[in-house]
């Protein structure tokens, strides 16, 4: 439940931001020239180097642009909106991702999955009415999206500072520079700026309705900041990694653990 509820909280973001993901380059230009000039952090805090500048538009964003904005929204979308229209025009919305995906999953050499996406996209776009219904999931072809972001960091990239981007949620440099470079795939790359607004806004509307059997998880929690920051690391290595992250040990921490059970043995001893 704890890992649905990261990934729900972080494909919300993802998506809604989105729907000004050009305005962000100028945005981001700003926040690494602060990167640069910012001075050495504490480990603990070494993907967070702007956290003075994030944590307040983490608060506008949740507190204001999610409460009053985006959540009323999503709310009466699925209300108002048919359930076969809703799964339609989602079903549309996501089957242009294939493209990208295709091509990201082939970057990474995942032959079989690119197939497979294929197959998808092909037949989605086909029999499916340009991906209004969803025949390929009878023939066991899952949707497996797969983002440019995800390739660089299977290549190494790190993920770089942390950034909070006003309504929009919470990011990376990589995860930027990996959107930037799947909406220049085809066919997002020729499809006009108010359909493509269109498609982000159904995305973004619906896995907002996905997150709101989680979101007291946020409100409960001791700092929704730091919760929500976790849950987006988290939720990146795990995609990066295909759902099998390797398991880091915290040499200091395992440290002392041995020492503490070193101590508590000696003093049974005695």
């Amino acid at each position: 439940m704890q890992l649905l509820s990261n990934q729900l909280t972080t494909r919300f973001f993802s998506r809604v931001r989105q729907l000004a993901a050009p305005a962000l380059i100028t945005f981001l230009s700003v926040l690494l020239s602060a990167c640069s000039s910012t001075s050495a952090v504490s480990e603990a805090d070494s993907r967070d180097p702007l956290e003075p500048v994030n944590r307040p538009l983490w608060t506008f964003t949740w507190d204001y642009a999610d409460k009053y904005v985006i959540k009323p929204t999503s709310e009466a979308y699925t209300e108002y909106t048919p359930a076969f229209l809703r799964s339609g025009l989602y079903n549309m919305a996501l089957n242009l991702d294939e493209p990208s995906t295709i091509i990201n999953h082939l970057l990474q050499l995942k032959f079989s999955e690119a197939a497979s996406s294929t197959g998808r996209f092909v037949l989605n776009s086909t029999i499916g009415m340009l991906g209004f219904f969803d025949p390929a999931s009878d023939f066991g072809w899952d949707r497996q999206q797969e983002e440019f972001g995800e390739v660089l960091g299977k290549y190494g990239v790190g993920d770089g500072p942390y950034l909070v981007v006003p309504a929009l949620g919470p990011s990376s440099v990589r995860e930027e520079v990996g959107d930037f470079v799947d909406r220049y795939y085809w066919p997002l790359a020729v499809i006009d700026f108010w359909p493509n607004l269109l498609r982000s806004a159904v995305i973004g509307l619906e896995t907002r309705a996905s997150l709101a059997d989680q979101e007291q998880l946020i409100t409960e929690s001791v700092d929704s900041y730091e919760f929500v920051k976790n849950a987006y690391f988290q939720n990146m290595n795990y995609k990066v990694y295909d759902g099998n992250p390797p398991v880091v040990v915290d040499e200091e921490e395992e440290a002392e653990i041995e020492a503490f059970l070193d101590e508590f043995e000696d003093e049974l001893e005695e």
